[in-house]
This record gives structure tokens, sequence and C-alpha cells, in this order.
């Protein structure tokens, strides 16, 4: 018996996957799971780029507004609640239609998770303090050393996935990339159909990036960000704050930057996150990789799908 299929939609932040989702859904059996673990977070609504009412209304997505930003939301935690939307979505006979750029969700959901050493405040604490000495780029040099392949995949700059991946060595005494070798793999219940739009010009990504930047601060998005740090309960090493663009105006709020330096960083912050992506996207395999410039691009898009889901 042949497994139905899921249509996974990737691509780097700002690359158009929602706007050529919503086309897919609107007229064809096709019924949205956000993939994103910015979008999860309940009053994260402008910096996340999260659709709006009208857009919801025309193409629902499930697994958005599902936690408070107090809350954390693991990968463990996506691979639960997805199976079930994908289940839920079957049941009404339509195609779930997995759309994002969290690269770890996605591939926790085709690979399975690895099981990890638990964390351990006393290493943490030794790391943080090597990274206020001596920089983030100490540590991940320090990551080279030991875990060569982990640190040519987390960028310098990335210091929670740093932080992580040189933890789990220090208290395992096994790299991370040990760990997701001996991964056991799912056998899920469904065939993957992965795809990916990304614009063909690097340029282009990023002048889409600051111009989206730009649009989201004229919208509230300082505000959005005030009226989370008002709140009282909330810091910037949650989760949901060090998401990009939350970080860097926290920051501005509790005085270590002008807004001007704030904005300029966020904007940098996010092509880190764009060019971490598309990394991600180069090494997968089987993946169909669609130009977002190109004409009639749900056309092109809809044409692949059909002629491969089964």
């Amino acid at each position: 018996m042949k497994k139905p299929s899921v249509v996974c939609l990737m691509g780097p932040t700002a690359s158009g996957k929602t706007g050529l989702a919503v086309e897919l859904v609107q007229n064809h059996n096709y019924s949205i799971i956000s993939v994103d673990s910015a979008l999860v977070y309940r009053g994260m609504d402008i910096g996340t780029a999260k659709p709006d009412a009208e857009m919801l209304k025309m193409a629902p997505h499930r697994l958005i507004d599902i936690i408070d930003p107090l809350e954390s939301y693991s990968a463990a935690d996506f691979l639960i609640d997805v199976q079930q939307e994908i289940e839920s979505i079957f049941a009404q006979g339509k195609t779930p239609l997995l759309v994002g750029g969290t690269m770890m969700y996605f591939n926790a959901l085709k690979k399975g998770l690895a099981v990890m050493p638990q964390a351990s405040q006393e290493i943490r604490f030794k790391i943080e303090k090597n990274a206020e000495e001596n920089g983030w780029k100490a540590v991940h040099a320090e990551l080279a050393k030991v875990d060569p392949v982990s640190a040519s995949r987390i960028h310098p700059n990335d210091p929670q996935r740093l932080q992580r991946a040189l933890e789990v060595y220090l208290v395992s005494g096994k790299t991370m990339t040990e760990f997701w070798s001996q991964q056991s793999a799912q056998s899920l219940p469904f065939h993957m159909l992965d795809i990916a739009v990304m614009p063909s010009e690097r340029s282009v990504l990023h002048e889409r990036i600051k111009e989206r930047f730009d649009v989201m601060m004229r919208q509230g998005f300082l505000e959005e960000v005030t009226t989370l740090h008002d709140r009282g309960d909330l810091h910037v090493d949650l989760p949901s704050i060090r998401c990009v663009g939350y970080r860097q105006l926290w920051q501005h709020l509790d005085g270590q930057d002008s807004l001007v330096d704030a904005i300029d960083k966020g904007v940098i912050a996010t092509r880190q996150l764009a060019k971490r992506q598309i990394t991600w996207l180069r090494g997968w395999e089987n993946l169909e990789v669609f130009d977002s410039l190109s004409k009639d691009l749900a056309g092109k898009a809809l044409k692949y799908i059909e002629s491969r889901i089964i």
C-alpha cells in the first residue's frame, strides 16, 4: 500500500514561502501547517511576519499562536504536534502542506531526533564565562577543535547553538555530530515531497530582508516588543525573545543600543539566519528548488507537486 504524501515547502526567511503557500491552498486541496519556531508564540505577530487575520481567513495555518512567549517549544514538541495535525488533515481528505523555515523541525520530521545528554548548568556557566571574556568566536574555535562538522554549520554569531553543541561534548565526551549519526530513523506513515523557494540572486534576498524589517518597524514592531518587555516576566535569554529582531529591539529597550543600531543589528541577524537556512537547504537530499523571482511560480510549483504526489 502506497503512503500518502505530505508536501514540505521550505526556504530562507523573506523568500516568499507564505505567499506561494496561500496561492496553492486557495484553489487546491491543501491545508497549511506552519513549520516555524517563532510563529508558535502568541503576541509575537509583527516581528515574526505572522500571517494577518485576512490571510488566515483565506488560508488557515495550524501550529501558530499555540504557546505563550514564557513557554518553551522543542523539536520534540513539534514532532508530536505536527503528526497529529497531519493525521487530522488526511482525515479531511486533504494534503498537508508544511510551510516554514525552521530547518531543524523539518530535519527532525524526516530523520528523527537524536537522544542528547541533558543540559548542565555548570558547563553552561563555564561556556558563557568564556564567551564574555573572549567572545563567541573563541567558543566557536573551541568547538571546531572537537566537532568540526558542527562548527562548519553553526555560525560564530549563533550563541544558542554554539553553546549547546560544545556543552554536549563537554558533558558526554561525544560530539553532537556523533549523536546525530546514531539517531534512529523514523518509519513515517507518509511520503515527504520536499520543495524550496528562494531568489536566484542573494542580493535580492538581502534587499527583501531590509525592506521587510523597515515595514515591520512602521507597523509597530517596536511597540510590540515594548509590550512584551513591560510584562516583567520575560527576559532576553528566553527562546522567544532570542528570535531575530526581538532580541535586538529588546537590547535597545534595555539601553544597550540606539534604535538605529538595533535595527541595523536586526537586519544583519536576519540575513545571517537566511544564510544558515540556505546552508541547510544546499545539503538537503531530493529537494526541488524554485526561483521565487520566476514568472508563474505557483503554476510551476503546482505542476511539479501534482506530477509527483502520491
